[in-house]
């Protein structure tokens, strides 16, 4: 029996020691590249990091991991909902602005203007 408490005692200070050191990025989503379309990108999302490294399973070959945080991504609409939860859940976190891109005006008739600097050819 004492051996028991001594285990339960244990998984306990491990569990306690994973809660500790929980560590997570918030982020808003890059726009893909397959598609000109914005979708999914409004919202920021809390993931958190990897806590223990991935082993491959020597029967099947498949990667495994016993952390099952990095499974989970919660979304939220703005950053400041984000930070509130990390904070309120005592996760350090680092947030990773999003860059916005830069968008150059082109037009199919500067092609042909005259003070073009390039000149034209076939």
């Amino acid at each position: 029996m004492v051996g028991w408490i001594e285990a339960a005692g244990r998984l306990a200070a491990y569990v306690l020691e994973m809660d500790a050191t929980m560590s997570a990025k918030i982020y808003r989503p890059a726009k893909t590249a397959m598609q000109s379309g914005k979708a999914k990108t409004q919202f920021w999302i809390l993931e958190f990091d990897q806590s223990s490294p991935r082993k491959i399973d020597p029967v099947m070959g498949y990667t495994t991991s016993a952390d099952t945080r990095q499974q989970v991504k919660l979304t939220f609409e703005t950053l400041e909902q984000a930070e509130a939860y990390a904070q309120r859940e005592g996760v350090e976190y680092r947030v990773i602005l999003p860059k916005e891109a830069k968008r150059q005006v082109v037009s199919y008739t500067d092609n042909f203007r005259f003070s073009r600097l390039q000149p034209w050819t076939h």
